[in-house]
């Protein structure tokens, strides 16, 4: 099972009766020995079902899952791979009823949580309510309910974010709504207080593997904490080098407790990379090195030495993407001089930012280059308007308490219910602390509307109980389809869109956006899941109302087709876990990486222990972005950049010293160095005309 695997590979997998943390270093192989560990679990023994395995991404749980049907077959399928979320979510609907919530609660999503704030706050300011949003995600994620925060506010803005939270909190208790951090909370609630729920999970899972463990906060901690009870039979799988999302709650004090609340903690370091060249991790040893050490580690590769980190200097952020396009090219027709012109495909290359503003200049060049290229974190699948309407009316048929969801399902698309009928509806709704949903059917709302609104409002009501009773009797991929397009045809869904836009090809496509995920969705009734990895597992077949309370965990739909060949833009936080042939780090001047270090948001006084955090964190994230690179690195820098309208003097960022690099090789100008190999290219090109030439003569 753990043939080929190296000997910190083989102490981790075979590991299996204790507490264990894995100090996995960038490209070590840690999903291999996750997968192989619970291939060996299971040969130990303990039931696939009683294995889970916590990812942070559906992505990564797809990916985990294939790779351990791949190893382990078809025991692989009852194993729990699934994220935080899923679990949380899992564990809610079968205890929640213990803290007032029913089975069929609605997850809210981030635009449901604007708005709900926004009326709990008495604000029409979308930006206000957004700092409350997430002020009050941070206090969720380290374990504080309102009175808590309230109790511990810093100034006046937190103490009147306190009072907007407990607003919210009752708001989302009326709705039976939570939102994405209560699916952490709540589980956290659950085991902490009911000892029953905590028995049965310590139960039902005989062994808890986390992946990226260095990236859980306060509260998931606590949660694994409970989950694994006195057995502490768990694998935590992470790298105190990679952890770059302290904005998110992220804390690397869970590295310092594990010893801690579990002192016969087994501790295995993986050092050996299989991704980079020794060139590259030297740059990266060297640029973290100067962090303190939880666990110390020096990464090392057996892959040779390969061609020197380069450093690019441009004069301005336009210079800077055409030396990149340029620096893009030279390697693409360097292989092609000496491996033939296919050796390089653009999907080998990624250039990696800061910031998501940065990516401007560089689509600019690669346009004109005529070079295809993807910005990574475009809008998601199930961001869009389209998407987020159908999951509206799914929500409301899980929930009728829901009320975000019922106002969005009746005004769209329009059915004849102005916005007074609605108004007078909410004020009843309030009146007497009933949804707006219990509300239509209640005697003593007709006094208050006139006979032709009352009529409306109880025909959609009666439409939704209609389709929620048929959609919870509709089982499988056939019958899941036609039940969606005949409701789509009832409330004229394509007709809404083509009179919302003033371009039917926009309209076009938004339609084939639903029409794709209708057959997602009838596919997951099938008993297929699929959602990023290109392959599918069958599992048995589930109503379309079962379906529907899943859909608000996915942030992603399975693209079916084959890997695109495009260079990819993305910023290095969405960059952490992939991994290119050739990388470019652009933009690595001082007030960017590491960025303004000196501005908090307007504090006046940033205390010096914040600033030493975050200049340890944004270490972190260059050497996130080193490590991305297997086969060769240029990191690229400024003299000038923008600030605001204006063109200032840059600096090249302290982590270009920190390389330590060799002065004499790193320096490149890649368009000389793309005319030279051009030229090679041509007088190749001619010598070999001219041999065909001198071969077909007599």
């Amino acid at each position: 099972m753990s043939a080929g695997m190296n000997p910190a590979q083989q102490e981790a997998v075979n590991y299996l009766h204790g507490p264990c943390l894995v100090l996995a270093g960038a490209g070590s192989g840690k999903t291999r020995v996750i997968t192989h560990k619970i291939g060996r679990l299971i040969q130990s023994g303990m039931p696939p079902k009683a294995i889970a395995a916590i990812t942070f991404t559906n992505k990564a749980a797809m990916e985990m899952r294939e790779r351990a049907k791949a190893l382990i077959g078809r025991e692989a399928k009852d194993v729990v791979i699934c994220t935080f979320h899923a679990l949380g979510v899992r564990m809610v609907r079968e205890d929640g009823h213990r803290v007032g919530l029913k089975p069929q609660f609605s997850i809210l999503d981030a635009d449901d949580v604007t708005k709900i704030l926004k009326d709990a706050g008495g604000s029409t300011d979308v930006a206000t309510a957004r700092t409350w949003q997430w002020t009050i995600s941070k206090w969720k994620n380290m374990g504080l309910n309102a009175e808590q925060a309230a109790s511990q506010a810093a100034d006046d803005n937190e103490a009147i974010t306190a009072r907007v939270m407990a607003l919210y909190e009752e708001r989302l208790t009326a709705y039976q709504s939570v939102d994405f951090d209560d699916l952490i909370s709540l589980p956290l609630r659950l085991l902490r207080d009911f000892e029953e729920v905590r028995n049965k999970w310590q139960n039902v899972l005989g062994h808890v593997l986390v992946d990226e463990y260095q990236d859980t906060n306060a509260t998931q901690y606590d949660v694994l904490k409970y989950l694994v009870g006195e057995k502490a039979r768990f694998t935590a799988v992470g790298d105190d080098d990679q952890s770059i999302y302290g904005w998110r709650g992220a804390t690397l004090d869970n590295l310092k407790k594990l010893p801690v609340d579990f002192p016969q903690l087994k501790v295995i370091t993986l050092e050996q990379n299989y991704r980079s060249t020794s060139a590259i991790l030297r740059a990266a040893n060297n640029v973290i090195g100067p962090n303190p050490k939880l666990y110390p580690k020096t990464l090392f590769s057996e892959l040779g030495e390969g061609e020197p980190v380069r450093v690019i200097d441009a004069d301005n952020e336009e210079h800077e993407a055409e030396r990149a396009v340029a620096r893009i090219q030279s390697i693409r027709a360097g292989s092609a001089v000496t491996q033939g012109p296919q050796h390089q495909e653009f999907r080998h290359f990624a250039i990696l930012y800061r910031a998501n503003h940065q990516a401007k200049p560089f689509e600019k060049a690669l346009r004109k280059a005529a070079i295809p290229y993807k910005v990574s974190g475009g809008t998601g699948f199930f961001d869009r308007a389209e998407i987020k309407d159908l999951c509206a009316w799914f929500r409301l048929w899980i929930n009728n308490d829901d009320d975000p969801a019922f106002l969005r399902c009746i005004t769209t698309p329009k059915r004849g219910i102005g916005h007074q009928t609605l108004a007078k509806l909410g004020e009843f709704a309030n009146q007497y602390k009933l949804s707006l949903f219990e509300s239509l059917f209640t005697s003593s709302l007709t006094s208050l509307m006139p006979a032709k609104a009352m009529d409306g409002l109880h025909e959609f009501g009666r439409y939704i109980n209609d389709l929620e009773y048929h959609a919870r009797r509709t089982i499988g991929a056939e019958d899941s389809l036609a039940f969606m397009l005949q409701w789509l045809k009832d409330i004229d869904y394509e007709k809404h869109l083509y009179e919302g836009e003033d371009s039917e090809k926009v309209a076009a496509a938004r339609w084939t956006n639903v029409l794709e995920f209708c057959d997602w969705m009838a596919a997951r009734a099938g008993g297929q899941t699929d959602e990023d990895s290109g392959t599918t597992t069958t599992r048995e077949t589930k109503s379309l109302l079962e379906v529907a309370q899943t859909i608000a965990l996915l942030s992603t739909i399975n693209q079916r087709e084959k890997e695109a060949d495009v260079v990819t833009l993305s910023t290095l936080h969405a960059s952490k876990g992939l991994e290119w042939p050739h990388v470019v780090l652009a933009g690595v001047t001082e007030g960017m990486l590491p960025f303004k270090l000196d501005d908090d948001e307007g504090r006046q006084q940033v205390v010096a222990d914040d600033i030493t955090q975050r200049l340890q964190e944004e270490r972190r994230l260059m050497y996130v972005g080193i490590t991305r690179a297997q086969r060769s690195l240029a990191v690229s820098w400024t003299r000038k950049k923008k600030k605001g309208r204006e063109m200032v003097t840059a600096q090249p960022s302290r982590f270009i010293k920190e390389m330590a690099l060799d002065a004499n090789t790193v320096k490149e100008d890649p368009r000389e160095k793309l005319r030279a190999l051009r030229a090679e290219f041509a007088k190749k090109s001619q010598d070999n005309a001219a041999a065909a030439q001198a071969a077909q003569q007599p």
